[in-house]
């Protein structure tokens, strides 16, 4: 009788939500998220200048394409694992196929390229500050996705933080482009890919102490 009252007393006062609900906690949380990294790269780093000569670039579309398409992977990957026992396989499994493509791409214009030229190619004039600029940007988006989480009931704490890390990173290498002026399909594929794994291991660390409920 004493289970039969507990679960009476759990049971209650449960009502249906909506299913969108998570849909829209996701949207506001990263959409603070992403409000507050852009505010972020305009004051801290500011726009790059020549960005309207650049849009009429393949290169600069290339880059974009690549951190947008991870960043919808990323954001799926939250909704998905803020359910009881969720599950990203297959959001890992299309992050794969993408960093995949993206390489053999990178690294065919990487060989054809002259010699000389491939040291630019893969270091660029901002390799020192990159990724890290990157994953200072995904910081308030690694926030909002938290937010996210922490009013779902996620099971799969690392996993989760994983998650909310990867979409934080991807998101925040979306809003770096804007900033940043290097458009070689190496450099991004190295540097701008590890601007998104960082936040993703973060996340996996930082998701088993405070996605706890």
């Amino acid at each position: 009788m004493a289970t039969d009252d507990l679960i009476a007393r759990l049971t209650r006062d449960l009502k249906p939500i909506q299913r969108s609900s998570v849909a829209k906690r996701l949207a506001i949380g990263l959409g603070l998220g992403f409000a507050a990294s852009w505010l972020l790269m305009v004051w801290w780093l500011g726009m790059r200048p020549d960005l309207m000569e650049a849009s009429a670039t393949m290169p600069f579309w290339g880059k974009l394409a690549y951190t947008l398409l991870l960043a919808v992977i990323g954001a799926w990957a939250v909704k998905r694992i803020a359910y009881p026992l969720g599950s990203i396989i297959i959001n890992l499994v299309l992050m794969a196929v993408a960093l995949f493509a993206f390489g053999i791409l990178a690294a065919g214009i990487f060989a054809m390229a002259p010699p000389e030229a491939h040291m630019t190619m893969l270091t660029g004039k901002s390799l020192a500050v990159c990724t890290f600029n990157i994953v200072v940007l995904s910081m308030p988006l690694l926030i909002g996705a938290f937010w996210v989480l922490r009013g779902m009931a996620p099971t799969r704490l690392t996993m989760a933080g994983a998650a909310a890390g990867i979409a934080a990173g991807a998101i925040g290498s979306v809003i770096y482009s804007f900033h940043c002026t290097e458009s070689a399909m190496p450099f991004v594929a190295v540097w701008y890919t590890l601007g998104v794994l960082i936040p993703g291991l973060i996340g996996a660390l930082a998701g088993r102490f405070f996605l706890r409920w």
